[in-house]
């Protein structure tokens, strides 16, 4: 009886699993995790769940059950340390050998930290990529108390919503000239700075850390205009590496990631990679997408593929992010757009619709799901309007799926 590997325990390795059974797969299957809880969302760890609006037991993408009825076996706080690709081998921590017929990498991502040398290593210094890291963080959250957010991308932002509700005094410090820089346009920028100005938190943009201060906690924070604040604690932002050394260890292809096939095939034609520590081609580039869409899309892809199938993975990007009582939903990737159209929408809500010579690859919308689910069957049908159209109020945006 076959035997397939899933190294990885987030929501990639969950879907793949999950997909392998309900495609018919019948042999053996097995999901290795390094976390001792069963996997789980990680997006409402610096949202619901670090509000306290969410238990950990929710959390769960399922229930401990769901394995067992499927005959999936779980390893849970498992750690593989070496793969033998030529034998079709697995070493796990403590030396137990697991062989396999087909591998699965779906090892996620690691969350950048600060160097030791400007205090990241201080107490009271944390980053929010996992549950070990949210629940570490929560007894920090005390009204009044002050605390200083590293990176003004959508982790920092969430953090510092979070902060801000529960009446702390926020700081957010952003290198670039811009919160967002890297992943919006200059209006979303403004959209989100606007809301977070409103609730109190204070943006330093174009201005980074010099230094945390402390002696064995962190207490301060020297900046690099020379500024000096105090801080009871600080959220470290600046984004995430692909968890990809295990795989380079047993010589698989690196390439801003586990390297893929449009079938999710790494350079081992027995191993296969998804999620956030994947890349793959698209638009003529190769990308890694850190999303759970991408996560659950490419696993289904890998699953079919494992058992013989020869499906294409035609990403589908989509991403959200919640702060205060504005959803924020992204359609497409924005990469090389070259003009934005802001259309307002009902009840208060906008969105941003980004083209590139005249092609529309990417919408943000705030509170209004209605353009976000507008834009995003545009972009997946190849459909371009007259932005024209899309910036007039009275427009009927679903006539523009028929056109």
């Amino acid at each position: 009886m076959r035997h397939f590997v899933v190294v990885g325990g987030g929501q990639a390795g969950a879907s793949l699993v999950a997909k392998l059974r309900s495609f018919g797969f019948d042999g053996n299957i097995t999901l290795i995790g390094a976390e001792s809880v069963p996997p789980y969302q990680r997006p409402p760890l610096s949202k619901a769940y670090l509000l306290g609006e969410m238990e950990e037991a929710r959390l769960y993408l399922r229930p401990l059950e769901f394995y067992a009825d499927q005959s999936i076996t779980l390893r849970m706080g498992t750690r593989v340390v070496a793969i033998d690709a030529a034998n079709k081998l697995l070493t796990l921590e403590g030396g137990e050998a697991v062989s396999y017929d087909a591998l699965a990498l779906t090892t996620g991502s690691h969350p950048r930290t600060l160097p030791a040398a400007i205090g990241g290593d201080l107490d009271g210094v944390y980053t929010v990529r996992d549950l070990q890291d949210a629940d570490a963080m929560a007894p920090e959250f005390v009204d009044a108390r002050s605390v200083l957010i590293i990176g003004g991308g959508y982790i920092g932002l969430e953090a510092a919503a979070v902060a801000a509700k529960k009446g702390l005094k926020v700081t957010l410090v952003e290198m670039a000239s811009r919160i967002l820089q890297r992943v919006a346009c200059p209006e979303t920028s403004d959209y989100f700075r606007a809301l977070h100005a409103e609730h109190g938190v204070n943006i330093c943009e174009g201005v980074g850390l010099d230094r945390l201060l402390g002696d064995g906690r962190v207490t301060g924070a020297r900046l690099t205009d020379g500024t000096e604040i105090d801080v009871d604690f600080a959220i470290v932002g600046v984004g995430i590496t692909p968890a990809s050394i295990l795989a380079e260890s047993a010589g698989l292809t690196i390439d801003n990631g586990i390297a893929t096939d449009i079938h999710g095939r790494t350079s081992d034609p027995h191993i296969w990679a998804a999620g956030d520590c994947a890349s793959f081609e698209f638009g003529g580039a190769r990308i890694r997408l850190e999303s759970v869409g991408n996560a659950i899309d490419q696993a289904e892809v890998v699953a079919q593929n494992m058992m013989g199938g020869d499906v294409t993975y035609d990403a589908a990007p989509w991403f959200w992010s919640d702060q205060y009582d504005c959803k924020l939903q992204i359609a497409g990737l924005n990469t090389g757009y070259d003009t934005v159209y802001q259309r307002k929408g009902e009840h208060g809500g906008q969105s941003h619709w980004y083209y590139r010579a005249g092609q529309l690859i990417a919408v943000d919308a705030m509170n209004d799901p209605r353009d976000y689910m507008v834009g995003k069957r545009l972009i997946e049908g190849g459909k371009s309007p007259d932005p024209a159209l899309i910036a007039d109020p009275a427009t009927d945006m679903k006539a523009l799926l028929r056109a």
